[in-house]
């Protein structure tokens, strides 16, 4: 137990030890501990709750698992993580948890922090008898549904959540610069979802309140995406994921099915974003096609082609040009002449994998053809909604396609046009630290094509210097080991060379996962 652990549990110890000797009820005393310890060390009311009654995590645990032994149902999955993750308010309780809990306590569902009424419709002050003082409206039929069908979690699912709960507490509480490279048991975990994302999706209820609440966070992932460190980040998209399947593994209604084919399409792509972020091409991939799937329910032509789009960066960063530029011509195809983003972003593609196929010594024919698809994707640019105009994630900025566009011209060896819009795209980015690295490794790239190696060392050496080690994934490590070795082929004893490698070549152990 952590110090500040053990001052919350002292306080709420006297507080109950006077409480108890007042005479007070638990909840009165669970009442006076939240007052008490809530500004200063964050307690939750559930979490006020246990304390108010003086037992430990396991505890309850044995008290939730022996009210399923007595209404003879399965064991139920909930652990010590996934209660603490509830008190901390990292996850909600599902509609079951949150009865046994209530039932536990011996209170309702708002004395635990929750606005939702209790599945079983009763009070449980006296557990198992109507409430007096029970003011509830009656349950909608499908919340009656639920008390005759509980939504269960299959043990499975349950132990991949909490994979990544605990992996997301550790990056929440560590003060050390700790390793968070991706690891086994959290690659486990990130297929095990995407695998049970996709047998749900080919064999298919909730309330519209709580779809609009997993709307609403799925936009805030997007908002996210370049301020938040990618394995954090996963790990929160991720767990959003599993809610959504879960639904998703009951048959819904038409209209809310699509909502949630939605969600899971924006999600999985999501992900898939994120992973190539974190150097897995692979789990990338996978995450990319469930997202097809789940796009293809919708009939959302404009989802469609941004899944498409999104996945073709994956051979467009690993290495294959050829099949970058097919998916984007796909994503092209699917969009059609609907006005969305991946008009403007299939063809950005397009002209990066031209460039990459043809290197700088491009011929003129090439050149044109790549221009003519930035020219498209600045037209397409102009006719998106304002909104997508503003979304890193689920949009495209005008700032990714300065970047983009710079990127372009830089591979096709147009130094002088790609200098004025890297400048642009450097002064739009200044928020973005990652993209300002591979801004500036693209101004090192010009410097080297116009035959300054010097120079195109120390651009490149402060671009380095100037990210910090949580930042230095493969997504920032490939293309700078690419310009090292477009250095040496020119002068391998170029001046500073070896302080680009030192930066460069940064211990492992000392990385961090980033976000982009």
């Amino acid at each position: 137990m952590s110090g500040r652990q053990h001052r919350e549990t002292e306080i709420a110890r006297r507080i109950r030890a006077k409480g108890l000797a007042a005479g007070r009820t638990s909840s009165q005393i669970a009442d006076e501990i939240h007052e008490a310890c809530a500004s200063q060390f964050s307690t939750s009311r559930i979490k006020a709750h246990r304390l108010a009654h003086g037992i430990a995590l396991a505890d309850v645990i044995e008290q939730v698992r022996a009210l399923f032994d007595r209404d003879q149902k399965p064991a139920p999955g909930i652990g010590e993580t996934l209660l603490s993750a509830y008190e901390s308010g990292l996850k909600r309780p599902g509609p079951e948890y949150l009865h046994y809990l209530c039932t536990v306590y011996r209170v309702e569902p708002s004395a635990l922090g929750f606005d939702a009424p209790c599945i079983c419709g009763h009070g449980h002050r006296l557990p198992g008898t109507i409430g007096g003082e029970n003011t509830r409206p009656p349950l909608t039929l499908a919340e009656r549904d639920l008390v005759l069908h509980p939504m269960v979690i299959d043990p499975e699912t349950e132990e991949d959540e909490n994979i990544l709960r605990r992996t997301l507490l550790n990056l929440l509480n560590t003060d050390t610069n700790l390793s968070e490279q991706l690891d086994g048991p959290v690659l486990g975990a990130c297929e095990g979802i995407r695998r049970r994302m996709d047998e749900t999706l080919v064999s298919g209820t909730v309330s519209a309140q709580m779809l609009d609440q997993w709307e609403e966070t799925t936009v805030s992932f997007g908002r996210q995406y370049t301020t938040t460190a990618p394995l954090r980040l996963l790990c929160d998209v991720l767990l959003e994921l599993s809610a959504v399947r879960t639904a998703m593994s009951r048959r819904q209604p038409i209209d809310l099915t699509e909502r949630l084919c939605r969600m899971a399409a924006q999600l999985s792509g999501l992900s898939g974003m994120i992973l190539i972020n974190l150097g897995d091409h692979r789990l990338a991939r996978a995450f990319f096609r469930t997202g097809r799937v789940a796009a293809d329910e919708t009939g959302d032509r404009a989802l469609r082609a941004w899944i498409c789009a999104r996945e073709s960066l994956v051979p467009l960063y690993f290495g294959d040009a050829r099949e970058a530029l097919h998916l984007a011509k796909k994503s092209r195809d699917l969009a059609g002449s609907t006005p969305c983003v991946a008009q403007a972003m299939a063809p950005v593609v397009e002209a990066r994998a031209l460039a990459m196929l043809s290197g700088t010594d491009s011929k003129k024919e090439v050149v044109d053809q790549a221009k003519r698809a930035l020219a498209r994707a600045r037209n397409a640019f102009t006719h998106m909604q304002e909104e997508d105009k503003e979304d890193l994630a689920f949009g495209y900025t005008e700032k990714q396609l300065y970047f983009y566009q710079g990127d372009v011209l830089t591979k096709l060896g147009q130094t002088l046009e790609a200098e004025v819009v890297l400048d642009q795209a450097l002064s739009a980015y200044e928020d973005h630290i990652l993209d300002q690295t591979l801004i500036r490794l693209d101004q090192a790239q010009c410097r080297l094509i116009d035959g300054d190696v010097a120079e195109a060392v120390a651009v490149a050496t402060k671009a380095l210097h100037l990210v910090s080690n949580e930042y230095m994934t493969d997504f920032i490590v490939r293309p700078a080991t690419a310009l090292e070795q477009a250095i040496v082929a020119q002068d391998p004893n170029a001046p500073g060379l070896a302080e680009f490698r030192a930066a460069l070549r940064r211990p492992k152990a000392q990385l961090k996962g980033s976000g982009a």
